[in-house]
């Protein structure tokens, strides 16, 4: 038997922007956001078990909760609103798993979803690591976001997702525009034109 040490698997994942970025050590130098909106606007919610002839993407998604953050919460600055908008910017590395396979996978998956995030805020001068009270107002956003997406688009019965989910806040009929799944192209041309809006000093 030879005496070489194993070659270390590659941990390291190229985007079209021709970045490497790495998932055990992720630089905010390696994050692009045009390669956030691609991906994302190419990852499925709910793994792909939704109504429409197009998947509803992590991208739509995120532009969701932050519509309903910006309605349920009006006192959010724009930096406030583009954690909100990023909240699941690292599954465009990642992927989205479902919270039952989450659950399974336990503290690895945590901690590298993290690293990237913490990567992510950084690369757009965003606090690594998010405030208590935004994290509270984000997932309140997100979890009203998944009651809408279980009921309108992947067969959840009202009763069994207010047990999963909560009761939903009262929204207007402008959210409707949000659950009527888009291609990928708009989403990806929608998340990114929400993102440098966000962005843009004041």
């Amino acid at each position: 038997m030879s005496g070489k040490p194993a070659k270390p698997p590659r941990a390291w994942q190229r985007m079209l922007s021709g970045r490497r970025l790495d998932l055990l050590d992720p630089s905010p130098l390696d994050v692009e956001i045009e390669d956030i909106a691609h991906g994302l606007a190419r990852v499925a919610r709910w793994n792909g078990q939704t109504v429409g002839p197009h998947i509803f993407s992590v991208a739509q998604h995120s532009l969701l909760v932050d519509a309903i953050a910006e309605h349920v919460h009006p006192d959010l600055d724009a930096r406030a609103r583009l954690v909100v908008l990023l909240h699941d910017a690292a599954e465009y590395v990642i992927g989205d798993m479902i919270s039952p396979f989450k659950a399974v996978l336990g503290g690895n998956y945590k901690d590298v979803e993290h690293r990237l995030a913490a990567a992510i805020h950084l690369r757009f001068g965003l606090p690594a690591t998010t405030p208590a009270a935004l994290v509270r107002a984000t997932k309140r956003a997100d979890r009203i976001a998944a009651f809408l997406e279980a009921t309108r688009l992947a067969g959840f019965a009202r009763e069994e997702a207010l047990a999963f989910f909560g009761r939903p806040a009262p929204l207007p009929p402008t959210i409707d525009r949000f659950l009527a799944p888009w291609s990928a192209d708009e989403a990806q041309t929608r998340f990114l034109a929400r993102f440098n809006a966000l962005a843009a000093p004041p």
